[in-house]
């Protein structure tokens, strides 16, 4: 791996584990629906901007079903669902949580495809399982209203980034940045009609108004750029190593920023969730090698 792609990677982890700490900020005030759509409509705008500038075409009308489908489970129904979790969730635990998504890809890869989980798939679901545990039992924001039911939120994300996966694994090969733009407007116009059965946020401190820019643009626009380019630097298998790195910046931040407790249980039942997704992922460092791939990801 090169020293610019590694310096991607960590900015591109750092970003990510950043947008649990603007979920937070802005969720209280902005609520789920107006937040999230907030944050791809931003990034659409961005995405917009930035394919103008470098002469990006996005065949809308051709390919709208493939980013229906996208857009359903990769952006619009994950961020929803962490914003609902964000709301009773630390931002260490949604970030750790987030960390699930490539064991419940596998899980529903095998099922799609009726293979059978072999041993070091079982032990790592197993794994993951017992640090979610961890993590759940040991957690201060577990003795809040409605924390089982954003835990269930959170892991309900993580499933739906598993279903993008699976998906992106069988569909029409599309250039990886109208993928983006694709997505990120798709689920703007999805999300939208939505907002007339939700309260109209009344007034806005600078604060949220900072956290919702960072989260559309930087940490939705720019973070997909980053990882769209290390895709094709690396590879989408090395890319993944992104996964594990998430709910440190996540857990940094959180301690950082928000102040939030960082237990024994919280790097215990991180480092528990990681080994166990490395597991059922099969990464290995080995695999940072720098390849191309045609798979899209997620």
């Amino acid at each position: 791996m090169s020293l610019a792609s590694l310096i991607r990677l960590f900015s591109l982890a750092a970003i990510w584990g950043g947008s649990f700490i603007f979920m937070r900020i802005g969720v209280p005030v902005l609520g789920p629906w107006w937040l999230i759509e907030f944050r791809v409509a931003l990034a659409a705008i961005f995405l917009a901007i930035v394919g103008r500038i470098l002469h990006k075409q996005l065949d809308l009308k051709t390919h709208w079903r493939h980013f229906l489908i996208l857009s359903l489970f990769n952006s619009a129904l994950p961020f929803l669902l962490f914003a609902y979790a964000a709301q009773t969730l630390s931002a260490s635990l949604s970030s750790v949580l987030n960390a699930t998504a490539p064991i419940w890809g596998a899980v529903i890869g095998a099922v799609w495809t009726r293979t059978a989980l072999s041993l070091k798939t079982l032990s790592g679901l197993a794994l993951g399982v017992v640090g979610v545990g961890i993590l759940v039992d040991f957690d201060p924001s577990m003795l809040q209203a409605d924390a089982m039911l954003a835990i269930a939120a959170a892991l309900a994300a993580s499933f739906s980034y598993g279903i993008a996966t699976n998906y992106t694994k069988t569909a029409k090969a599309i250039e990886p940045f109208a993928n983006a733009q694709g997505c990120m407007l798709v689920a703007a116009l999805m999300i939208l009609p939505a907002l007339g059965f939700v309260p109209i946020p009344s007034s806005v401190s600078p604060l949220v108004g900072i956290s919702v820019l960072m989260l559309g643009i930087v940490c939705s626009g720019v973070a997909y750029l980053l990882y769209f380019r290390l895709i094709d630097d690396l590879g989408a298998t090395s890319a993944l190593t992104v996964t594990f790195l998430i709910p440190v910046f996540g857990v940094a931040w959180g301690r950082i920023f928000l102040n939030e407790a960082v237990g024994w249980h919280t790097i215990f039942g991180s480092v528990v969730v990681i080994f166990g997704t490395i597991l059922v992922t099969g990464f290995s460092i080995a695999s940072l090698r720098t390849v191309k791939s045609g798979v899209i990801p997620s």
